[in-house]
């Protein structure tokens, strides 16, 4: 090996030396760097995983918007219904009283019309008792009893109304 130039002890002992270096740099170079990467590496994972989560909870999040807006839209729908229904029942009602208190001033004015045509009647059948008494009067040319005449023309009057209804 002489012959080659190589010297077994100085081999031997670079040998060692390199094994020495080896371990000491794979110690402390090596290891803390493999350690550094990983951890770097678990670093990229979390905030991948954390960037996932958060995509996740934007989407969950945005369809729970999506469900409340419809929610929202569809109780709106449903309190303008309401009101539409409530609007419909209060012009029903008004619309109700409205014929029952024309039905009523109806009856009030035909209640008023009878009083005053049955007034009317009374008045013509007084005035034309006046005028039966002073006609027979003028005719007797003698004074009778004025309330003898009126309960005899009155008489007469409702016989003729009573022949006047048969």
């Amino acid at each position: 090996m002489e012959a080659l130039g190589i010297n077994l002890p100085q081999l031997i002992t670079q040998l060692i030396s390199f094994i020495i270096l080896f371990v000491v740099l794979y110690s402390l170079l090596y290891k803390p760097l493999l350690k550094a990467l990983d951890n770097r590496s678990a670093r990229i994972k979390e905030g991948l995983e954390a960037a996932e989560k958060a995509k996740a909870e934007a989407a969950a999040s945005q369809e729970e918007m999506r469900r409340q807006i419809q929610a929202a839209r569809n109780e709106g729908q449903a309190m303008i219904a309401q009101a539409r229904e409530v609007a419909d029942k209060f012009r029903d009602e008004e619309l109700a009283r409205a014929r029952q208190e024309i039905e009523a001033e109806r009856a009030k004015a035909q209640l008023n019309i009878q009083r005053e045509r049955d007034a009317a009647i009374e008045e013509l059948r007084r005035q034309f008792a006046g005028l039966a008494i002073t006609a027979a009067e003028r005719v007797v040319e003698k004074s009778l009893d004025e309330k003898a005449h009126r309960d005899l023309i009155n008489k007469v009057l409702m016989d003729s109304v009573t022949i006047a209804k048969k």
